[in-house]
């Protein structure tokens, strides 16, 4: 789903307000914090001359919709086609690298690759080490479950069950501080893709799994499993993230952004796409 900063906009964008769970009580501190990182995109200066540049954006080879590498070797995705439509209008050329999701953010800070574009949520812990664009996407955190399963959401998440989770993902680390809190009782296993962390749920190694709602959407359509309700974490946004100091590439992907979200081409993605929910 497409982010609305807390504005009821119009389905041409498809944007909403975040949606919190049970955890509702860290509302507030999320919105100042969101609104202190518009304010910081907002204020980002202008668009730099960056034609004939390369730039190597670090993906998640295995978070479809959004970011995969196909049976042909090569990266697609929402992201992947959205961060090339903005090379194109720019007149840049990005590299897409596969790269493990739970260093991918230290390997930016190393500037072994220049962007993240990739379902990235922002999170306060990350924006204490790099920069996030303007966010373009929010996303709720889903409960898969066998498909003849008849778990309820809050037996998953009180019954002292085996949960599986991606690891590196801010879900992972919601979920994990959210244990033994408010009744939850769990026990997390870390796994390296959504897909292998639903799979296991089908075979029954995990009772369930806890994962954005967009790969959620993927797994129910490929493998056994379905959705029991929401993980009672709060929604997430999705963003794309550069070194701090690289404010010249930021600037470009925020006019980026700004020019697609306008251009029918947003709209052709999410048909073509269809992550999560916001359809």
């Amino acid at each position: 789903m497409l982010l609305s900063w807390g504005l009821n906009l119009d389905k041409t964008t498809g944007l909403r307000p975040p949606q919190v769970g049970i955890e509702g009580k860290l509302l507030m501190k999320k919105i100042l914090f969101l609104t202190l990182l518009m304010l910081a995109a907002v204020s980002a200066p202008l668009p730099a001359d960056v034609t004939g540049k390369t730039f190597i954006n670090g993906i998640d080879a295995n978070f479809p919709p959004f970011a995969f590498v196909g049976r042909d070797g090569q990266a697609s995705g929402f992201d992947i086609d959205a961060v090339n439509w903005i090379a194109q209008r720019f007149g840049f050329t990005v590299k897409h690298q596969p790269m493990e999701w739970d260093s991918i953010v230290t390997s930016l800070k190393d500037k072994k690759i220049h962007l993240i574009a990739s379902g990235l949520s922002v999170t306060e812990e990350r924006a204490a080490q790099i920069a996030f664009s303007k966010p373009y996407w929010s996303v709720d955190q889903l409960i898969l479950v066998r498909r003849d399963s008849q778990l309820t959401a809050e037996e998953v998440l009180t019954g002292g069950l085996k949960i599986a989770v991606q690891q590196g993902t801010s879900e992972a680390k919601a979920m994990e501080d959210s244990n033994g809190k408010d009744g939850r009782n769990y026990v997390l296993s870390s796994y390296s893709s959504p897909e292998a962390a639903a799979s296991d749920v089908v075979n029954g190694r995990m009772a369930a799994a806890v994962m954005n709602d967009a790969p959620a959407v993927e797994a129910m359509k490929h493998l056994a499993v379905k959705a029991v309700g929401q993980a009672g974490i709060p929604s997430e946004l999705f963003a794309y993230g550069v070194n701090k100091e690289d404010e010249e590439l930021l600037a470009v992907l925020n006019e980026g952004l700004e020019l697609l979200m306008q251009d029918p081409y947003w709209k052709t993605l999410q048909e073509k796409y269809k992550p999560g929910a916001a359809q």
